[in-house]
């Protein structure tokens, strides 16, 4: 079992690696978009297998082949599908991993992808990342599908699945939103006051209650200088001076 297991640590290896590519690439400025595809590829050429036991009586079979059929969905999703596929199975517990490339044919740029998946009873399940048909857009996907070396993929899904959904991540030209702070002053008499707001040459601010001790001492027609800043659309009072 020791290739196998060497197999499927460098099958996790390629993820964590892929994980860490797609992160650094949403780093500022990025959007997402939901896609979904199905795909069969059942027409196997070129397949190669190897067979051997292992030292606890355990049949590992590894098999490279190539697999094309037909891919639906998206835009980005559709055309005509080639997978290139090395399976490491332990048949006799009906374990293992599956892992290549695959890609769609799609006009003017095709869509392609590496993954890696776990096999367990005939069905694969893991991570496939590439570019989409925009030459800017990452393509991450779950994958999921029915799989056998001589067959092919079956019933096979980007996304749209109980295990997982796909993304395309593409630049967005995002920008951050600035925070704008209306700030205005005035001095001179004071034409209305109250413990809720005061009014100064023509200015009115509202008064928070950590100000209103402020305000002890200023009567109409006092002369008094305030200063007020707009928040959540209210003039509303920061400071205020008597003027003698």
């Amino acid at each position: 079992m020791k290739r196998t297991l060497a197999v499927a640590t460098a099958a996790a290896a390629a993820l964590v690696s892929a994980g860490l590519a797609v992160a650094h690439g949403v780093d500022g400025g990025k959007s997402a978009k939901a896609v979904t595809g199905s795909f069969a590829a059942t027409t196997a050429t070129r397949v190669t297998q190897k067979t051997c036991t292992t030292s606890d009586n355990k049949t590992v079979v590894t098999t490279d082949g190539t697999y094309t059929g037909t891919a639906t969905g998206d835009a980005d999703l559709t055309g005509a599908v080639t997978v290139h596929a090395r399976s490491v199975i332990n048949t006799t517990d009906n374990v293992g991993v599956v892992s290549g490339s695959l890609r769609i044919d799609v006009p003017d740029r095709d869509t392609s992808a590496e993954f890696t998946t776990v096999y367990s009873g005939g069905q694969i399940g893991g991570l496939a990342v590439g570019r989409a048909h925009s030459p800017s857009a990452q393509l991450v996907a779950n994958l999921s599908a029915g799989f056998t070396a001589t067959g092919g993929f079956t019933g096979g899904k980007l996304g749209g699945a109980a295990g997982g959904a796909a993304v395309e991540v593409a630049p967005a030209g995002c920008k951050a939103t600035k925070t704008v702070s209306e700030k205005s002053e005035a001095r001179g008499t004071v034409s209305a006051v109250s413990p809720t707001s005061i009014t100064v040459a023509g200015l009115t601010c509202a008064v928070p209650a950590s100000l209103q001790s402020k305000l002890t001492g200023i009567a109409v027609n006092a002369r008094a200088e305030i200063h007020c800043q707009l928040v959540s659309g209210v003039n509303t009072l920061t400071s205020v001076t008597q003027r003698r």
